[in-house]
């Protein structure tokens, strides 16, 4: 009898702040430093202006809204989201950045609706609030009982990868890298003496071969490994050229999965020597509905990645992408319409890599290889 499947659950960035505290059980100070916002309540506003008001305060599982019975559909073996929010209730605002993400303490258990099994913070809002903002995230989550990956005290903690047992055997070990292309400060990077996160310059041929020897350090035979990084721009479909070097990189040195994230809307899928890349989720969780200038891309609609992979190889073996879309600050199923201008878009932008986007009856998107990528 074959091994089950090893099921991951992959998001984008789960923002927890500004206009989300805000509707949650322990809104923090709403207080902004934005150039056309002082109050976090504005996101509210702009959102209920769209979409009709939202009965606040709402309760933990709200932002999530439809997500939740997905997730328990498909009964993930590992869930990983990247928490793009400083979880503290700090004043110490981070110079020299034009937004800045907080959520109030007493509301982790949003994030714990989820049940995430790795917090990915390698991500250029963990230190939206300095060091004491990072120290309270780290304390947050430790208090609820979640991994955190990415982030540390140091380096060697900022390194340490996120270690989930698997049922079937072997374990799922998963890194968090964050590079400035994303938007993360050089100066955000954890060294021997100074906490930070773990930061790497560019996606060069030598930070590929130093993740991978980290890598081959910690992965065992049964082992499945990923690395999450943040990197890229917010907009647009193009990869650059480094990128897909990086990520091919990754998986020649023996990374099962790379989980990209950064760009506010889903990127190209790509699978290489039959393993996983998704070079940007999306975002997934936001205050950014009713936000106005990009619509040419769609950023209320979001994905949820469903992913199967062979236990033995660490290969692909599905991928199936849920439509949802962000209205009244809470996750619904797309329509049939954006689900299907979902799967056009995704299907348009992996053609480079020879992944075919298809919607299936049910309403999932789901992967086709149809040649080798470029």
């Amino acid at each position: 009898m074959s091994a089950p499947s090893v099921r991951l659950s992959l998001c984008g960035d789960v923002m927890l702040g500004r206009g989300v505290d805000q509707i949650l059980p322990h809104p923090g100070d709403a207080a902004l430093r934005e150039t056309y916002v002082r109050d976090a309540l504005a996101y509210v506003e702009l959102a209920e202006a769209v979409n009709g008001p939202i009965a606040c305060p709402v309760d933990f599982c709200w932002p999530w809204g439809d997500a939740l019975h997905l997730l328990d559909g498909f009964e993930p073996s590992v869930r990983v989201m990247n928490v793009e929010t400083s979880i503290t209730q700090s004043d110490a605002f981070a110079p020299r950045k034009a937004v800045h993400y907080r959520v109030n303490p007493r509301n982790v258990p949003c994030l714990s609706a989820a049940r995430p099994d790795v917090c990915i913070l390698a991500n250029n809002h963990v230190l939206d609030f300095g060091y004491p903002g990072l120290e309270d995230t780290l304390r947050a989550l430790a208090g609820a009982g979640l991994r955190a990956v990415g982030a540390g005290k140091n380096v060697h903690e900022a390194r340490r990868p996120a270690i989930v047992p698997l049922s079937g055997g072997g374990r799922a070990v998963v890194f968090s890298i964050g590079m400035a292309s994303s938007g993360i400060p050089e100066a955000w990077a954890a060294s021997e003496q100074q906490p930070g996160v773990d930061f790497l310059a560019e996606p060069s041929p030598t930070a590929a071969a130093d993740v991978v020897d980290r890598v081959h350090v910690v992965k065992c035979a049964g082992d499945v490994a990923v690395v999450s990084i943040h990197w890229g721009s917010n907009w647009g479909y193009d990869i650059p050229d480094d990128q897909v070097s990086f990520a091919h990189a990754l998986i020649d040195g023996g990374v099962d999965v790379v989980h990209g994230h950064s760009s506010h809307h889903p990127r190209s899928v790509d699978v290489y020597e039959g393993k996983l890349i998704l070079y940007g989720c999306g975002d997934f969780i936001d205050d950014y509905e009713g936000v106005t200038g990009y619509e040419e891309f769609r950023d209320d609609l979001r994905l949820l990645f469903l992913v199967s992979l062979d236990p033995k190889t660490g290969e692909l073996a599905d991928l199936r992408m849920a439509p949802l879309q962000a209205r009244q600050m809470r996750l619904r199923h797309a329509s049939g319409e954006d689900s299907r201008w979902l799967a056009s878009m995704l299907d348009r932008a992996s053609g480079r890599f020879g992944s075919r986007i298809d919607l299936d009856p049910d309403g999932m998107l789901v992967q086709r290889r149809t040649r080798p990528s470029a």
